[in-house]
C-alpha cells in the first residue's frame, strides 16, 4: 500500500504528481524563466489538483531573496545621462543601501525591447525590486512591473494620479517660491524656461509659475514660456529665443540649474547684467549652482532625502509585499544667491 498522502499538500507531492523536480515547481510558483510551456501546465495542473497553497515555498524564496535591486532610468536620450542630477541621485541611492547587504544595479531602460529584456530578467527573480527614475508620462515600465508584483518606486510620478509608490519634491510650491522672490524683489517681466512638458515634474514647475504670476497679476501668454529639456543647450536655446520674442525681459525662472546656466551663458554674451538688467532663478540647487557667474539663486531639492526616501520605502514593500502604495512629498527651500 503506497504512503497516505498528509492532509496539507507539499512541495514535494506537487513534484511527484508533475513528474517534475521539487526546483522546477518552485521555479513555476515564482515565475521564475527556463521552464518549458508543458512542464509549467503539468505543475499548474498539480497545484491546482492538490489544492496546494504555496506559503511554505513564499518563505523559502523570501530567505533565498537575490540581495539585489535595480536603478533603472527610462530616458531616452543620451545627453540627459551627463546632467547632474542623475549622479546625484545614483550617489543618493547608494550612500542609502551602504548599510545592508543589497546590491545596487544601474541599467538603462529605454525602448520596448529592452522593457521586455528588463521584466523577463525581474521574472527570473535576479532582483528584488526597482527604483525607476526619469519616467516620463505614459512609460508602461512601473504597470509591467506591477503585473510581477515586484516592489517598485518611482522617483516623481507619471501624473497627478500616480498609482505606485514614489517620492518627490514640491515642485509646484518650489516653483512658486521662485517666481514669488522675483515679482517681490520688483521684476515684472517674468519669463520661464520650462523641462520636457511629457513629464510631470516639468509640468508641476510650469503651474507653480503660472500661480505665481496669476496671483500677482502679471500673468503673461505663452510667448513668455518656452520649453526646454533639462539641459545647458537648451537653456542657451530658450533663453536666445526669449530675448528674441521679448527683449524687454528683467526676470527668468529655468526648471532646473543647467538650463539655468545655458541662460546666464547667453545672457552675458548679449550684454545684460545678472541680475542688475535680468535675475535668473534655476531649480535643483546642485555644485554647478555655486560656480555659475554670478551665483546661482535657485530652489534646493533634498537629493540625499529623496535617496534615503525611496529606499525606504523599497525596503518596507520587501519585507511587506501586501503594503500599499506609499506617496512621499518632501519640501523644497529656495536658496538666495547672486543671480536673484
Amino acid at each position: 500500500m503506497g504512503k497516505q498522502r498528509s492532509g496539507t499538500p507539499t512541495l514535494e507531492e506537487v513534484a511527484a504528481l508533475a513528474g517534475v523536480g521539487r526546483g522546477t515547481v518552485s521555479r513555476v510558483i515564482n515565475n521564475a524563466d527556463g521552464v518549458k510551456d508543458s512542464t509549467r501546465r503539468a505543475v499548474e495542473r498539480a497545484i491546482t489538483e492538490l489544492g496546494y497553497v504555496p506559503n511554505q515555498a513564499a518563505r523559502s524564496l523570501a530567505a533565498r531573496r537575490a540581495d539585489a535591486v535595480a536603478l533603472a532610468m527610462t530616458e531616452t536620450d543620451w545627453r540627459q545621462f551627463g546632467e547632474p542630477f542623475f549622479s546625484e541621485i545614483v550617489c543618493a541611492v547608494s550612500d542609502a543601501l551602504a548599510g545592508t547587504d543589497i546590491q545596487l544595479l544601474l541599467t538603462l531602460v529605454r525602448t520596448d525591447a529592452e522593457r521586455r529584456r528588463f521584466v523577463e530578467y525581474a521574472r527570473g527573480g535576479r532582483i528584488d525590486g526597482v527604483l525607476l527614475m526619469s519616467v516620463r508620462g505614459g512609460e508602461p515600465l512601473p504597470d509591467m512591473l506591477a503585473e510581477l508584483r515586484l516592489p517598485t518606486v518611482l522617483l516623481g510620478r507619471r501624473s497627478g494620479d500616480e498609482c505606485a509608490s514614489y517620492v518627490d519634491s514640491d515642485n509646484v510650491g518650489g516653483a512658486r517660491d521662485a517666481v514669488d522672490h522675483l515679482l517681490r524683489s520688483g521684476r515684472t517681466h517674468v519669463a520661464t524656461i520650462t523641462g520636457p512638458l511629457d513629464m510631470y515634474v516639468a509640468q508641476c514647475r510650469l503651474r507653480g509659475y503660472e500661480e505665481a504670476m496669476r496671483r500677482a497679476g502679471h500673468a503673461h501668454g505663452p510667448t513668455w514660456i518656452v520649453e526646454g529639456d533639462f539641459s545647458e543647450e537648451s537653456g542657451r536655446r530658450a533663453m536666445t529665443e526669449l530675448l528674441g520674442r521679448h527683449p524687454e525681459v528683467d526676470a527668468v525662472f529655468a526648471a532646473s540649474d543647467t538650463m539655468a546656466a545655458g541662460a546666464l551663458n547667453v545672457l552675458r554674451a548679449a550684454g545684460r547684467r545678472v541680475p542688475e538688467d535680468v535675475a535668473v532663478i534655476g531649480f535643483d540647487d546642485f555644485l554647478l549652482a555655486q560656480h555659475t557667474d554670478p551665483q546661482l539663486t535657485t530652489v534646493r531639492q533634498p537629493v540625499e532625502e529623496i535617496g534615503r526616501a525611496m529606499v525606504r520605502l523599497l525596503l518596507e514593500a520587501l519585507e511587506d509585499s501586501s503594503r500599499a502604495w506609499r506617496h512621499v512629498i518632501l519640501p523644497t527651500r529656495l536658496i538666495r544667491r547672486d543671480s536673484a
